[in-house]
């Protein structure tokens, strides 16, 4: 009996109803646990379902941990209620109306392929071309204990396991027991970081996902594109082999991300890429453990295929006397006996491979090989089937996730880099003292002088300075991993705040010093990708010239020739079995590469939004044009971070918003903080999240190649619209007093004080906006509920054009629904303001002691708040609450708890910082882990930090 069709409006409703029933049901848990540990009075405070607090409770109810504490653990029930309830909703969605219907999926993009005339042949010879890696960063956005993590995870496994409608009412009862332990064992175990995590705690994180979540996950992705391709009548066969399926890899900067972080050693690198070696080991161990518990064929029922004797007979030379004993285990499974030779040349504790040659996998490819022994041994004997299910995900794992796990990054900042050459200049005995202020041209010159040499400023481990020494040693570990393994787990070498071509030579010069240079007849070629990270607006309006002068240079050209048009040398291992596309999707294969980093952080925070979205979606068109002319095809790797207002926003709409030329098949994308967490905690959620980028860039990019887009007529209206709200944010962040003012007005001397990250919250230690990060930035104005740097700007821009040009301002409304730039930007813009709260930003302006600047500073917030409302209200047409029920329920729910808590907030902040200037440190002190948890707690409300 086929499902009833529900319509999206029904569906809506379901999901509403869910999230009260399942949100009423976790409470009267979590009371029943505060009642029986002795705290009925905060029992009492445990927000209700449809009784918002009374005021009374508001005015009388102060701050306390205890209180901060259920406040934080009912946000975080609301949030598993409705990640759950919005999993189950796609889920009805696909079961009622078909895998086509959820936007942005397999299913989706599937079916508008083949309305648009693309042959299964045709997207079949791209799948295996894709290539997609998000990167995990240890951004200090995470603002719970990795413990309490932990325990959010197993309550809502236990809320999905409730799903199940089998459960007899005593084993429903059973699970309800479950979750009252699961919510105690939370309770006693506290919500706040009393200390400061280190780089190790953060790796460890990180790993987790890499090894257990994105392991298990990846045989569903895989599936799901089966299902769909099959639901679109697509013949199965073209989706046979592992290597028929996107190019998913992960990349990691945990360990590897050192600009402004001291703590990210050399040491601290080499530490990091033997525990993704080993863990990468582990994985591996794991699932050929799995197949030796599965393929128990006997040769009694089936003959031995002659391959499989040979095969076993090599391995058995190789590994010597310790292989006769686990032949003798398994006198009968010639299957099994050639499973276990395979994991016992597994180099499992890390061991380079290359010491003892015959005795250990030297790379993937080599058990690459082997695996597909095992493959067509058991398709000789008619075990078609078996071969499929068992062994092909093991050749896929082998395809992801190599003998690395991850691919570690190498970030720097470009100061540092010029302060590590001077150095070695001046360790030379050259006269480079003053380096950095050379004109640029005096510096190109002295640097290819310096790189038509293969010899070095200083021999040995001479010490020359603190940035050349950190920059050398770290170098060398890369070259000695390089040495003992090759290429496989080594990303790229990233340059933040690249702004001048002499950024990037440097590094080659570096490189030249620490053995990542190799000389050939042609002259100097380096072993690692060096790619740039454009993060301010002017930089990225200097990125296209600055792209072409690097791609230009003999080094850069003579150093992708060596990587074979690819700045991921692992990955080749893998496809040599994938079709060859048509020359309809170009060479997507074999062009030279060079990928291009592009910050969504910086920008914002100097220019707003819209003006640091138009800045780099023109950059991007830009930079393809140039590197396209020299025939080198772009690589964009986007530094989102956790917040609209660093980069985040739905992946599909993202993608989508992403200009024509620049996609192309290919995306890399970091992954922040708390979005990892979001993202990727559990399996349904996991899956949904890695799907969405996969069919997202496989979808989009081939409808690009299909229908070129020219550029939008209107888009030179947008770029007067963006100088106009650059202009109107610029005079805010540069008026009097509006540093005191965000100083006094948002939590971020707390902040600063927190315990959420192993960074500092500022690069060098300066009091300035320049010196912040991006990221306590937008965390401060979030907290105060303003949400500044994500619409500032805008309804200044639009009221412009609306008064100034009103048939434009009607072109731009007809245009919104069809021009997927506009609607993420305007949608993204909608969603910060509908988060911010008027009344609660005047609450916190309260705390700016200063009355005169006070009401100047808020009084261009306010009027900016209301230009921006009015402006959307026009372009929309229609309501929030009609256009968007989904965020307009959550924010509904949110709403009164949240009230109280800034209420709390600003009364503590007020007491905290009158403690610090009377000179009290002892009492700000004992504070200060009541402020942290009311931050924690107003954090898990909004679902967001920085």
């Amino acid at each position: 009996m086929s499902p009833k069709i529900q319509s999206d409006s029904e569906l809506f409703q379901i999901g509403f109803e869910k999230i009260d029933r399942d949100l009423s049901f976790l409470v009267e848990c979590f009371k029943e646990v505060l009642v029986d540990i002795g705290e009925p009075g905060l029992a009492r405070l445990v927000p209700a379902m449809g009784k918002p607090l009374s005021t009374r409770q508001k005015n009388d109810t102060e701050f306390s941990v205890g209180l901060g504490q259920v406040y934080s653990i009912f946000f975080q029930l609301l949030n598993m209620v409705e990640e759950n309830t919005a999993a189950q909703i796609r889920r009805m969605r696909e079961s009622s109306q078909g895998m086509s219907r959820e936007r942005g999926l397999w299913g989706y993009h599937l079916q508008r392929l083949k309305a648009q005339g693309l042959a299964e042949s045709q997207i079949a010879s791209v799948l295996g071309k894709v290539r997609i890696e998000p990167v995990l960063t240890a951004h200090p956005t995470e603002a719970k204990r990795a413990t309490v993590l932990d325990q959010h995870r197993s309550l809502y496994l236990l809320l999905v396991k409730r799903e199940n409608q089998m459960w007899t009412p005593a084993e429903q009862e059973m699970i309800r027991k479950e979750i009252r332990v699961a919510l105690e064992r939370l309770w006693r175990t506290g919500e706040i970081l009393l200390k400061k995590p280190d780089v190790a705690s953060e790796r460890r994180y990180a790993m987790h996902y890499l090894r257990n979540v994105f392991t298990s996950v990846l045989p569903f992705l895989d599936a799901r594109l089966r299902i769909a391709w099959k639901e679109n009548g697509f013949h199965p066969d073209l989706l046979s082999s592992p290597y028929a399926y996107p190019r998913l890899s992960f990349g990691t900067w945990i360990g590897g991300d050192r600009d402004g972080h001291p703590l990210v050693t050399s040491e601290v690198t080499g530490e990091t890429l033997a525990d993704l070696r080993h863990n990468a080991f582990q994985v591996i161990h794991r699932q050929l453990q799995g197949l030796s518990d599965r393929l128990t064929l006997s040769e009694q029922i089936q003959k031995r295929p002659l391959i499989l004797t040979t095969s076993i007979n090599r391995l058995v030379e190789e590994l010597g006397e310790r292989a006769y004993r686990l032949i003798r285990s398994t006198p009968e499974e010639p299957w099994k006996q050639f499973i276990y030779l395979m994991m016992e040349k597994l180099p499992v504790a890390g061991i380079p491979a290359r010491s003892k040659p015959q005795s250990f996998y030297r790379s993937p490819s080599e058990l690459v090989i082997d695996l597909h022994v095992l493959y067509n041994s058991l398709i000789e004997v008619g075990a078609v089937h078996i071969a499929e299910a068992e062994v092909m995900p093991v050749l896929r794992t082998l395809n992801v996730f190599g003998f690395h796990l991850a691919r570690l990054d190498i970030r720097q900042n470009s100061r540092f880099h010029e302060q590590a050459l001077t150095q070695l200049i001046c360790s030379a005995g050259i006269n480079g003292a003053d380096f950095a202020k050379w004109p640029e041209e005096r510096k190109l010159e002295f640097l290819n002088r310096e790189l038509l040499s293969p010899r070095p400023f200083t021999v040995g481990d001479t010490p020359v300075g603190p940035e050349a020494d950190e920059v050398i040693r770290t170098y060398r570990v890369l070259a000695r991993h390089l040495q003992e393994f090759g290429p496989e787990g080594l990303g790229s070498l990233i340059v933040s705040m690249t702004r001048q071509l002499s950024d990037l030579l440097i590094v080659y010069v570096l490189a030249r010093e620490s053995g990542l240079m190799k000389k050939t007849a042609e002259g100097l070629v380096c072993l690692l990708p060096v790619v740039p990270l454009l993060e301010t607006i002017e930089d990225l309006e200097r990125g296209p010239e600055l792209i072409r002068a690097f791609l230009e240079h003999p080094i850069t050209r003579r150093s992708m020739e060596v990587m074979e048009g690819s700045d991921s040398p692992d990955s080749r291992i893998f496809n040599r079995s994938a079709p060859e596309e048509p020359e309809d999707f170009g060479d997507i294969g074999h062009q030279r590469v060079q990928q291009v980093m592009i910050g969504y952080s910086d920008s914002n925070k100097d220019s707003g939004l819209l003006a640091s979205q138009w800045a780099l979606h023109q950059a991007q068109l830009a930079i393809t044009r140039e590197a396209r002319a020299l025939g080198v095809r772009t690589r964009y790797f986007h530094g989102r971070g956790g917040t609209i207002s660093r980069g985040a926003g739905p992946t599909h709409r993202f993608l989508e918003a992403l200009p024509d030329e620049t996609i192309h098949f290919d995306v890399r994308m970091t992954e922040q903080g708390e979005a990892i967490g979001q993202k990727y905690s559990n399996f349904i959620t996991a899956t949904y999240n890695l799907e969405l980028l996969m069919a997202g860039v496989t979808g989009i990019s081939l409808s690009h190649f299909k229908k070129r887009q020219p550029d939008h007529p209107l888009s030179p209206v947008l770029g007067r619209l963006a100088g106009v709200s650059k202009n109107a944010y610029k005079n805010l962040i540069a008026c009097e007093g509006f540093i005191q003012f965000h100083s006094q007005a948002t939590p971020i001397d707390v902040l600063e004080a927190s315990r959420i990250g192993s960074r500092p919250t500022r690069r060098t230690g300066s009091r300035s906006l320049e010196d912040l990060r991006a990221i306590p930035w937008v965390f401060s104005w979030t907290q105060a509920r303003y949400y500044l740097p994500g619409w500032y700007g805008v309804g200044s821009a639009f009221e412009y054009l609306a008064e100034n040009d009103a048939a434009t301002f009607d072109e731009l409304v007809r245009a919104l629904p069809d021009w997927p730039f506009l609607r993420y930007v305007l949608n993204n813009v909608e969603t910060n303001l509908a988060s911010a709260d008027l009344e609660i930003m005047k609450t916190y302006a309260s705390l700016v002691g200063e009355r005169t600047l006070r009401h100047r500073v808020f009084a261009l917030i306010s009027d900016e708040f209301a230009r921006t409302q009015k402006s959307l209200e026009r372009l929309f047409g229609e309501s929030l609450a009609h256009r968007r029920p989904r965020m307009n329920k959550t924010l509904h729910l949110r709403s009164d708890a949240l009230n109280l808590l800034h209420h709390q907030q600003v009364g503590l902040l007020q007491k905290w910082r009158g403690l610090i200037a009377e000179g009290d440190e002892d009492s700000a002190n004992f504070m200060l882990p009541q402020l942290l948890l009311s931050v924690n707690a107003i954090a898990s409300g909004l679902r967001t930090t920085g």
